[in-house]
């Protein structure tokens, strides 16, 4: 029985998977039902976004249709990285372009790319084009584009469009949003003109749909546009909502899908937004797509924090989009489709969205994933774990991400592994992270662990302290130490005292607290606690010494948190202060000129970071040579290092 055309317009066609001709009980029937976009078949509704290199591997991963990273418009005037950055269709650039065609090939996949023009924020030899002329903040002159200029850009995207066709691409992803060129036009927020291309929507549209004419020239009539925009800008002055579903209905007859992001990548009040942080809720874009999916007839699609498949599914089966698009999601698992299409969804190593693999994020300090140890490693990192050719016998002492990381990978090296946890369950400090408000991703990663843990022949022994004579005891081939950190107690006098308390005993006694909360340390841990308790009506003030909040957390993080607290009144900031003395409920604090704060509280939360079990780690050296200590027994640190030291572990035995 063939399957059925639901709804078939002419360039659009979405198919449900005939459920007879296979066996067994299947999930997300509707995220794997294909579709047909303007000729182009894409086996489920699943698109991996433009982040990242590993191409190849998202669609080896199951992905339908990979957007092979972007191409610059304009040579020399549109780059976000370097004004020399090369048009990737010169002469003797066209064979690198055509592998990321070929690589997406390989993987079963259809093979996009994004067109790209930074337009007044692009990094440029000379000048810099946009909707009007100003001098930016770096002195760089920006050119308001007269009728010439915009021929000159017209024939520019038509040129780079051909050469996608010709390099053997399947379909071509325009950037229409995050404040790029196009955007630029149709936002007030950087349209000044009182021309015919300023003012009302119809003329700030223009130039926009002039490129989309063009673009549809160039390519024909026969072969799949796809369009990305974002509904809201996030900043005053940008572009109402209202204004970007009209102009998808004056796109709909050049473009053959709309992707709905939000968002501008270049100012971080707004960036904060197009990649969100675990303090934003899931699918943050899907209400706006939503709303763009009933005002056009093209498949729609979005984009943002669609973390689980179920989310997807369900984002489908509600007929809100018919489209999802996986960024992140795809950098900490790139076979995040194949283990959905698979019924193996817990096997999904899950996004944080802690940024560390978003340049703008780290401003390209230790970038990488804290899920995945082969992201921005892949030169010595391999894709998939080689059986060892003598099995031995490992034990690894500490379950937190860490040492669970190092368990899993060593057995599906082939050794035999002991796992040693002196506490009743696994996790480490995940545990505590997980029970807190905004940390849904770091509970779906513990219940990962766990449950891959449970999955493999490992011998678990909980409620075991690992001492020097019972390691011994266990006759190891290797050891590695994962014992973690504790949390650190600074010497405040009257910290002993009543009603003050550590982070980890906050987390689990949180019901518990009182109205007034003093947080001593504005580090991450200690602003999620001040904004949970916030959150729940009470009035919290935190106490920082140094001069600005979440030090040890990227740039992006910081200014979502900004804004959060920024949401919340009763949250108090003193950063360059610190605390001299606690006693009878009030706190005694310094500020940094000498004046004297005096802070009256019902419970204190002790947040001033964590001291490595240095010396328990020492202890269990000299048993075997082959010993290592990682994560944060030898420094504290963070997720990502933990886990990429615990998986490089495994590879070395």
């Amino acid at each position: 029985m063939p399957a059925e055309a639901v709804y078939a317009p002419d360039k659009f066609v979405a198919y449900e998977l005939d459920a007879s001709k296979r066996g067994g009980s299947w999930m997300f029937d509707h995220l794997f039902a294909p579709i047909t976009i303007n000729g182009m078949t894409l086996k489920n509704r699943i698109v991996a976004a433009p982040t990242g290199d590993l191409y190849e591997e998202k669609a080896l991963g199951g992905a339908a249709l990979v957007i092979a990273g972007h191409v610059i418009v304009e040579p020399g005037r549109s780059s976000f990285a370097s004004g020399d950055e090369p048009w990737p269709f010169e002469k003797y650039e066209r064979e690198a372009t055509h592998e990321r065609v070929m690589g997406v090939h390989r993987g079963g996949a259809r093979a996009s790319v994004e067109i790209f023009h930074g337009g007044l924020h692009a990094r440029m030899k000379d000048y810099a084009k946009g909707p009007c002329s100003y001098t930016r903040e770096d002195g760089v002159e920006v050119r308001g584009m007269d009728e010439a200029m915009m021929q000159e850009t017209l024939d520019w995207y038509a040129k780079t469009c051909s050469g996608a066709v010709k390099a053997g691409f399947d379909s071509i992803f325009l950037h229409f949003g995050h404040g790029w060129l196009p955007a630029q036009f149709l936002s007030p927020l950087y349209n000044h003109r009182t021309d015919e291309y300023g003012g009302s929507l119809e003329n700030r549209a223009k130039f926009p749909l002039r490129i989309l004419e063009i673009v549809r020239k160039t390519v024909g009539p026969r072969y799949p546009v796809a369009m990305r925009i974002s509904a809201s800008e996030w900043v005053p002055g940008g572009i109402a909502f209202e204004d970007v579903v009209e102009f998808c209905k004056m796109a709909e007859p050049y473009v053959d899908a709309i992707q709905i992001s939000s968002g501008i990548d270049v100012n971080k009040v707004a960036n904060v937004h197009t990649v969100t942080s675990n303090l934003e809720e899931e699918m943050p874009n899907l209400k706006w797509a939503r709303e763009v999916k009933r005002a056009v007839k093209v498949p729609v699609g979005v984009v943002g924090g669609v973390l689980t498949p179920q989310m997807a599914e369900d984002a489908i089966a509600a007929g809100d989009v018919d489209i999802v698009a996986l960024g992140r999601e795809l950098i900490a698992d790139p076979e995040w489709a194949k283990k959905a299409e698979e019924n193996r969804p817990e096997d999904i190593s899950p996004c944080l969205r802690c940024s560390n693999c978003y340049h703008i994020a780290s401003d390209h300090w230790n970038v990488g994933c804290s899920v995945n140890p082969r992201y921005h490693h892949e030169t010595f990192v391999p894709a998939k774990i080689e059986q060892a050719e003598e099995p031995k016998r490992v034990v690894v002492v500490g379950a937190g991400p860490g040492g669970l990381k190092a368990a899993i990978s060593a057995c599906d090296r082939g050794h035999k592994v002991i796992l040693i946890e002196r506490e009743q369950e696994l996790g480490g400090m995940l545990r505590f992270i997980a029970k807190e408000p905004h940390k849904a991703e770091a509970a779906r990663l513990l219940e990962h662990y766990r449950i891959q843990i449970a999955k493999r022949d490992i011998d678990v022994r909980l409620g075991c302290e690992a001492t020097p004579e019972l390691v011994k005891s266990l006759e190891p081939d290797a050891l590695c130490i994962a014992i973690g950190a504790t949390e650190r107690v600074p010497r405040i006098e009257g910290l002993e005292g009543p009603h003050v308390m550590v982070g980890t005993q906050a987390i689990l006694h949180e019901n518990e607290l009182g109205q007034r909360v003093v947080i001593l340390g504005g580090g991450s841990i200690g602003c999620e606690l001040a904004l949970a308790s916030a959150e729940r009506g009470r009035d919290v003030t935190v106490v920082e010494m140094c001069d600005h909040l979440a030090g040890n957390a990227n740039s992006l993080y910081q200014e979502a948190l900004r804004q959060k607290f920024e949401l919340h009144p009763n949250i108090q900031v003193l950063t360059s202060c610190s605390c001299q003395k606690v006693a009878e409920g009030v706190a005694r604090c310094t500020m940094a000129d000498g004046t004297a704060r005096v802070i009256p509280f019902d419970d204190m939360v002790i947040s001033t970071g964590m001291a490595a079990r240095s010396k328990e780690a020492e202890a269990l050296y000299g048993i075997v040579r082959n010993t290592v200590a990682i994560g944060d027994c030898t420094r504290p640190s963070n997720i990502m290092n933990a886990v990429f030291e615990g998986h490089s572990f495994a590879l070395c035995m």
